[in-house]
């Protein structure tokens, strides 16, 4: 399939998929362009309809071709997949629309080349990262730890904001999410969980997929856009929310801000 044709039937799932009127969207082509840029440690390019990677790997299929209703993007997405939604931005909250969960579609197969393919291949990039007195693990690969780093600099220096940040419920832990068939980002030890006495999860609100009842949500705003400055994203834009949640995704942010996607609106 040439990346013409795949840009063609991604096109009207991609327009629906838009979660602000008007916005000014990336194409599948730009958002390649801005996920490639986001992983420079990694990724060098697309050829044809596969990413390509700089370890000299073999090439990445960007679609599997498999038609795919949410349920089974979330099962087993592709990188197609996972860029499909348009994160929105800035510190506001709105109530998640059925089944909208940007970022929480991945790429299994996308992350283990980015961060490692086992617990042991990921244990081996993860370094100490100091939060609030505690010291948590968190992988150095594609400078996950560093921007968490600046999110703690940023955080630091608003002293009302610490109970909700510490004890962290943690980082790594190689494991798939629950429930489901894919995996976590905690395994890839790129997300980091707050402080679970003001968490609200869908499933703990008696939830079922598809068919979530509430949201609910305790942590200031403040926190999560913080989280977003530096490539973060917040599991409380989810209709399947998770708000103690937040996982390094650098290029659903840049394809954000380039789709002009605001919360604020």
């Amino acid at each position: 399939m040439s990346i013409n044709r795949l840009l063609a039937g991604a096109a009207a799932i991609f327009l629906a998929a838009c979660p602000v009127a008007g916005a000014a969207e990336p194409d599948l082509a730009a958002r390649l362009e801005l996920l490639v840029e986001a992983y420079p440690d990694s990724l060098s390019g697309v050829e044809g309809t596969t990413l390509l990677f700089k370890d000299g790997g073999a090439p990445l299929e960007i679609d599997d071709g498999k038609a795919k209703d949410h349920a089974a993007a979330l099962s087993s997405g592709d990188v197609e997949d996972s860029l499909r939604q348009i994160y929105p931005l800035g510190p506001c909250e709105r109530k998640p629309e059925v089944d909208f969960d940007p970022g929480r579609i991945r790429s299994d197969a996308l992350m283990m080349r980015l961060y490692g393919a086992s617990a042991k291949a990921v244990g081996a990039e993860l370094v100490p990262v100091d939060w609030f007195g505690e010291t948590l693990r968190v992988t150095k690969r594609q400078g996950a730890a560093a921007a968490l780093e600046k999110v703690r600099d940023a955080l630091a220096a608003k002293p009302e904001l610490k109970r909700y940040l510490s004890p962290s419920a943690g980082v790594f832990n190689w494991r798939k999410v629950s429930g489901a068939k894919n995996m976590s980002v905690h395994s890839f030890g790129a997300a980091i969980d707050l402080n679970t006495k003001f968490a609200d999860y869908w499933i703990w609100s008696g939830g079922k997929p598809g068919r979530v009842k509430t949201f609910a949500n305790k942590y200031p705003l403040e926190i999560v856009e913080i989280f977003e400055q530096h490539g973060f994203v917040w599991g409380g834009r989810w209709y399947h929310y998770d708000t103690m949640h937040f996982e390094y995704r650098p290029e659903l942010i840049a394809i954000a801000k380039a789709a002009g996607a605001a919360a604020c609106r």
